[in-house]
């Protein structure tokens, strides 16, 4: 049957405190809200990079489109321009003068089909050019929101791990000198049981579990030496007498 000083099952209480602050430390650690924005946020940004990429592959395609078209362009204007400077220079026959007049109406057309062309191209990238930066803003405003959240969360946790490191520093002190045994079982039975390992007996009530004793079960615990480590028949926790409680009487 375990055994340890009265004392010792009292201070196994001040340890299972700091124990649980520790548990919801840990709890507000993985449960804070910024984590539920941070992944909300980046829901959105995957969603929106699709668009993103998209519409700047679009943008580029087009540029290159339109990059063709000016060339195009810029070719029949100076092969017009060499065409008309020779017919201006008087130095061809008639046969050939009227070869370049010939020339320099279908390169008139060509270059008006062209320039169509261009101003076509340069409609569409314009709109695809208001699209992307209407996506740009949209992510830039996401990933804004998303490193504000962010800053929250960390400065958050800095906040708990440094609470956490004074609680841990307080329950290493607390727990220091007690019976090995009685810390053995408590730590035993805390990994069982959900975190909680021990609980006071108050009114006949255990804390453990918030049910009652029974008469014999309470009034076994009464008659048990106060060295000896007892445990709720309910819950299975170690029962934590109190000098001033009734039941211990």
């Amino acid at each position: 049957m375990a055994t340890a000083p009265p004392e010792d099952q009292r201070r196994l209480l001040e340890v299972q405190a700091l124990d649980t602050r520790m548990q919801q430390l840990v709890h507000q650690r993985r449960n804070h809200p910024a984590l539920a924005s941070i992944a909300e946020l980046d829901g959105r940004i995957g969603d929106l990079h699709t668009s993103l990429v998209d519409s700047r592959t679009a943008v580029a395609d087009l540029e290159r489109e339109l990059a063709k078209a000016e060339s195009d362009v810029a070719q029949v204007r100076s092969r017009a321009e060499r065409d008309q400077q020779r017919l201006d220079s008087g130095a061809l026959s008639a046969k050939d003068s009227q070869a370049l007049v010939s020339e320099l109406e279908s390169l008139a057309r060509r270059q008006s089909v062209l320039e169509d062309a261009e101003i076509e191209v340069m409609e569409r990238l314009e709109a695809h050019q208001g699209s992307l930066a209407d996506v740009e803003s949209a992510h830039a405003e996401l990933e804004a929101a998303k490193a504000t959240a962010t800053a929250e969360r960390d400065e958050a946790w800095a906040e708990i791990n440094a609470t956490g490191s004074k609680v841990k520093a307080e329950r290493e002190a607390t727990a220091a000198g007690l019976d090995a045994g009685l810390v053995a079982l408590y730590d035993k039975l805390r990994a069982q049981l959900g975190g909680l390992g021990a609980a006071a007996l108050r009114g006949g009530r255990c804390e453990g579990c918030r049910l009652d004793l029974n008469p014999r079960d309470l009034a076994a615990v009464k008659a048990a030496p106060p060295e000896q480590v007892v445990r709720c028949e309910e819950c299975g926790r170690i029962l934590v007498r109190l000098a001033d409680d009734g039941a211990s009487a």
